[in-house]
């Protein structure tokens, strides 16, 4: 493979011609206090940081991105970090998702407007996995993705919780008087024990391991917890590796693919993984050109098996374990037959020799092949009189018997309406009834604020 010369770089036409706009920037970065040495003839590498003190799950790219710009000096590049919108699930109102593609338009023009030859990806909350990719593939500069990875296991007395579900579980458990309100307070501090995102199989587990399975993270990054100290060395690889790919040339557009897109879906249906990935998916594939749509989605979910028991879809085990078990490259090697195995990946290598000496250490975490949680995917597309154009659900998530179930309809115009009615000892509500929530999509929401958990009526 030809590699760059210096005069290639992009960051060249910055630093270095002579003419009296170079001058400038130069002088700039002497002003910086750094030497013509540092920067000149060397790839600029933009570290794109979504840390923020008002987004727990990134708490620790403030020196996450200081290892990265380690493993960058360490290969000869120069790092610059560049602050990004954090888009905190936990925190933003009305919704995070109508941030996610501002999120997308400021990576890319972070990326296009600065001297930068290629790019580290610092995200994991919900929408910063896609909102950062989809503007780094716009961009179409080499670029590597570091995921936040899990936070620890949640516990509270003796129980492990599921930060992201187990609220859901107790805020019920409140509700029906099965537990009291001082307990409740309490539980505050057992479900979020550390700095990572959610540790159940949720939005931001489940973008982190389809970002590996598409070939922009290191092999098993998306896995590692948050704590662990595997992280901060995996983001020093990562600032070494990104260095390589510039001279090499390896662009998102030599790396997404129809067989790419498929394999982070394939991957997100044996993982279990959020319906929250269906848009966000379909999102990045258009950046790239690549057709995917709800049907391709049901398509690849019926041929794959759920082997990843993890909640919300069963038991007690959550990402840490996971990690413990193998991680996403054990998950990849246990699917191996339904992965398109040839794709690139930012590896230089494929998706194949990546995952070829894969151990799963855990069969009870990564289920064999012969014995799945489900025969098919996690999720299901499913249309009727009420979505034509098709719904999703998560499958592994459900009752069976609520697959296949008919009662009457509970109809809540807005959220407002829910609030208001909910309580109401006059609901007509019986224990067979559907809940209906109206107005709750990208649209009505505003932007799709994820209402699928809807409170029991204490009736």
């Amino acid at each position: 493979m030809a590699r760059k010369t210096p005069e290639e770089l992009r960051s060249h036409r910055w630093f270095g011609v002579e003419d009296i706009r170079a001058f400038g920037h130069r002088s700039r970065m002497l002003q910086a206090g750094y030497s013509e040495s540092d920067f000149r003839g060397k790839p600029v590498i933009g570290i794109i940081n979504t840390w923020s003190e008002l987004s727990p799950c990134h708490f620790h790219f403030r020196t996450r991105a200081e290892e990265v710009k380690r493993g960058v000096w360490q290969a000869g590049g120069f790092p610059v970090e560049l602050p990004a919108h954090p888009v905190t699930e936990q925190y933003q109102k009305p919704t995070s998702m109508l941030y996610r593609n501002l999120l997308a338009m400021e990576t890319e023009e972070l990326a296009r407007s600065h001297p930068c030859d290629g790019l580290v990806l610092l995200g994991g909350c919900d929408k910063t996995p896609p909102g950062l990719m989809m503007g780094a593939i716009t961009a179409g500069l080499p670029c590597i993705f570091v995921p936040a990875g899990p936070m620890l296991r949640g516990n509270w007395r003796g129980k492990t919780l599921g930060s992201g579900s187990d609220v859901w579980k107790y805020h019920a458990e409140l509700r029906a008087g099965n537990i009291t309100e001082a307990q409740w307070k309490d539980m505050e501090g057992g479900i979020a024990r550390s700095f990572g995102t959610c540790m159940t199989a949720g939005t931001a587990a489940t973008m982190m391991l389809a970002v590996e399975a598409l070939g922009f993270t290191l092999p098993g990054a998306s896995s590692i917890p948050a704590a662990d100290s595997a992280h901060p060395r995996m983001a020093t690889e990562t600032g070494k590796r990104i260095v390589e790919m510039v001279w090499e040339d390896l662009t998102p557009q030599s790396i997404i693919t129809q067989a790419s897109i498929d394999n982070a879906v394939t991957a997100t249906m044996a993982f279990g993984g959020s319906t929250n990935a269906i848009p966000h998916l379909i999102a990045i594939a258009r950046r790239a050109g690549v057709p995917l749509d709800l049907e391709r989605f049901d398509a690849l979910s019926r041929r794959v098996p759920l082997v990843a028991n993890l909640r919300p879809n069963a038991g007690e085990k959550l990402m840490e374990d996971f990690f413990y078990a193998g991680g996403a490259q054990a998950l990849f090697h246990r699917i191996r037959e339904f992965l398109d195995l040839s794709a690139r990946t930012v590896t230089g290598h494929t998706l194949g020799e990546n995952i070829a000496g894969a151990e799963i250490f855990d069969e009870e975490v990564i289920l064999p092949l012969d014995r799945p949680l489900q025969a098919e995917g996690g999720l299901a597309v499913v249309k009727g009189s009420l979505a034509p154009r098709g719904a999703v659900i998560k499958t592994s998530a459900a009752e069976p018997r609520l697959l296949n179930h008919t009662g009457p309809a509970v109809v809540f115009e807005d959220y407002a309406d829910l609030k208001k009615r909910l309580d109401d000892p006059d609901l007509p509500v019986t224990p067979d009834s559907v809940l209906v929530l109206k107005q709750a999509g990208p649209q009505g929401g505003p932007g799709m604020p994820e209402w699928g958990m809807l409170p029991l009526p204490k009736k």
